[in-house]
């Protein structure tokens, strides 16, 4: 099997990469930088730029299924300007992508995108699962919105879709997690707000892995990107103190400082979405980190 990625060399990219190899699966990736090519056995480099429409169609071939995890950071600072781009860099990417298959002889039968769990709205009380769909008027909504209904054009070119909403990726080589640690490591963490905001979280090696379910099984549609014991702020954070063993005696830090600082990002640090993973474990995925005291010790212990 040959899989052509999209974010390949990104935080989750590069876990499913190495899962790809482990499992005999030969990659194709696509890198707006041509310094990042590579060619070799198992792993080979093609170039495309969104902007002009670029795409070397060479990275087709002998490919059964597309991994497309392509778009710009969310963690930047949110101008208009910026939000444009995060918007942008998922619908442009993914119609360059079916626009350079039209008319083409391949071998795609499936395409597994990356979505995200901001569509939920923030919620203390509900729970989330895929066939929710009364979604509000954020930036985060609007853009997974926009991202999931570009993803649907593929399903035009007969190929099944799905698409995985992925909560909050930890992993000790970057993305939140070694953010959220570094203040506590330094005995200054705190929980944001009232701290009781829901954090669905997932270890980066079972999201890996559900890719990799995902493609192996064929399953199609939406499944939600999480493990299967959300935690409040609060739990996260004290957890995390209690792996590195440091106290907490801050005050939680309230919405206002973070807004006069992060802007209108500050929504990610305090919306609340707990959200479900009965779909995919319904379909026989096993969490190796069912629950986040084993997760963090691993990724810090």
């Amino acid at each position: 099997m040959r899989v052509l990625i999209t974010g390949a060399t990104g935080l989750i990219g590069k876990e499913i990469v190495k899962r790809c190899h482990i499992n005999n699966i030969d990659v194709n990736y696509l890198t707006t930088s041509k310094s990042k090519i590579e060619h070799t056995k198992g792993y080979q480099g093609f170039y495309w730029n969104i902007t002009n429409k670029e795409l070397d169609i060479n990275c087709f071939n002998g490919v059964d299924a597309i991994i497309h995890l392509a778009g710009a950071a969310i963690s930047k600072r949110w101008t208009p300007s910026y939000k444009k781009e995060i918007i942008n860099s998922r619908v442009e990417s993914t119609q360059l992508l079916i626009d350079s298959l039209k008319g083409e002889s391949h071998t795609i039968k499936h395409v597994i995108a990356s979505s995200a769990i901001g569509i939920y709205p923030d919620s203390i009380t509900h729970y989330y699962d895929e066939t929710f769909k009364d979604f509000d008027d954020t930036f985060l909504s609007e853009v997974v919105t926009k991202w999931e209904q570009s993803v649907d054009g593929f399903s035009k070119l007969n190929m099944l879709v799905s698409k995985v909403r992925t909560g909050l990726a930890l992993s000790e080589k970057g993305g939140a997690l070694p953010k959220m640690a570094k203040p506590i490591k330094f005995g200054l963490g705190a929980s944001f707000g009232t701290g009781e905001q829901w954090q669905s979280w997932i270890h980066l090696d079972d999201l890996a892995n559900m890719y990799l379910y995902i493609l192996t099984y064929t399953l199609e549609g939406i499944y939600n990107g999480v493990s299967p014991n959300p935690v409040t702020n609060k739990e996260l954070t004290k957890s995390i103190a209690k792996i590195l063993d440091k106290p907490l005696f801050l005050p939680n830090i309230p919405k206002v400082a973070m807004k006069l600082v992060l802007g209108e990002m500050h929504t990610l640090l305090f919306d609340s979405q707990r959200v479900s993973s009965k779909k995919i474990e319904d379909k026989g995925f096993y969490f190796e980190y069912h629950h986040l005291q084993p997760a963090l010790d691993d990724l810090l212990g």
